[in-house]
């Protein structure tokens, strides 16, 4: 299955472990990650500011996955939204439609609607599915206990992603996690914003946004944590020992990327997996899952 991976301006600057570990097990799935060259900014962080060019910077990405005939896998919440959002409207909204051709010429490029975005992690409950990612376990996550954490835009608004999971009580990644042998961690903050969208706004409310979900994590005495998000990533582990002594916490939780996690249940070691790059140290927790094999 051949898919166009779109990266989006975090993943690169800051979620390197994040890219590493989703083609390594791509790969173990027989997904094949294109690299398609030109891709850039999701357009959301424009959106707010001035429509049309939001508009058109993703209809460029759409384009251009387009023009090789490949669906579009996300790593990120933010930008699986935002181009599911105008890949929607300018597949529904005439008007729109033409406006963003004509702006889309300069660069001869045309908008056709012929392809769809999702998230990895969907394509893995979705297509992939549960079933083949336990046959791929090679080293059972049995007896680790793991909090999902889903953030904000991977499931709202519900309506652009046809609902494929309920974004009150979801149950998509803690699936893939429960394929793995681990145990999934239900509780009610896995849905809550991480406080990434406003840190650069207000630091203190961010923070202490983050800090009312790693206070229940601590409470469920979770060993890690599995994000897939980076800036869900960015608040929980790069950000974590600062929110700890915020609080007067210490907190010590490993944030994964969900990728990582699947990475060690397939068999890879650790350094494979870009785990150098965890701000939190993982290394007691990838001691506990390999057991006997360090």
């Amino acid at each position: 299955m051949d898919y166009a991976l779109f990266l989006g301006c975090t993943v690169p600057a800051r979620s390197l472990g994040y890219d590493i570990s989703v083609r390594k097990v791509a790969k173990d799935l027989d997904i094949n990650l294109i690299d398609v060259e030109g891709f850039s900014c999701c357009g959301f962080p424009t959106a707010s500011i001035h429509r049309e060019t939001s508009l058109a910077l993703a209809a460029i990405n759409l384009c251009l996955a387009e023009e090789r005939n490949l669906n579009i896998i996300t790593l990120c919440n933010s930008c699986t939204a935002y181009l599911t959002k105008v890949n929607m409207i300018l597949k529904n909204n005439k008007e729109t439609f033409e406006k963003v051709n004509e702006v889309l010429k300069a660069n001869d490029l045309e908008f056709k609607g012929t392809i769809d975005v999702k998230h990895i992690s969907r394509l893995l409950y979705e297509d992939i599915g549960t079933v083949k990612i336990e046959k791929t376990v090679k080293r059972s996550l049995d007896g680790i206990k793991v909090a999902p954490i889903y953030g904000c835009h991977y499931l709202k608004p519900s309506s652009i992603y046809n609902k494929f999971d309920d974004p009150e009580m979801p149950k998509s990644l803690d699936s893939i996690i429960s394929a793995t042998g681990a145990t999934s961690l239900d509780f009610p903050e896995k849905i809550l914003c991480c406080g990434g969208a406003i840190l650069a706004i207000d630091e203190n409310a961010s923070m202490g946004m983050t800090h009312i979900v790693l206070d229940s994590v601590k409470s469920l005495e979770a060993d890690a944590m599995a994000t897939i998000c980076p800036f869900c990533h960015l608040m929980y582990d790069e950000y974590q020992a600062t929110i700890g002594n915020k609080y007067g916490k210490d907190y010590n939780i490993p944030s994964l990327f969900f990728s990582q996690l699947l990475g060690l249940a397939f068999g890879h070691e650790a350094k494979e997996l870009g785990l150098k790059f965890n701000a939190v140290r993982t290394k007691n927790l990838v001691k506990k899952i390999m057991g006997g094999e360090q």
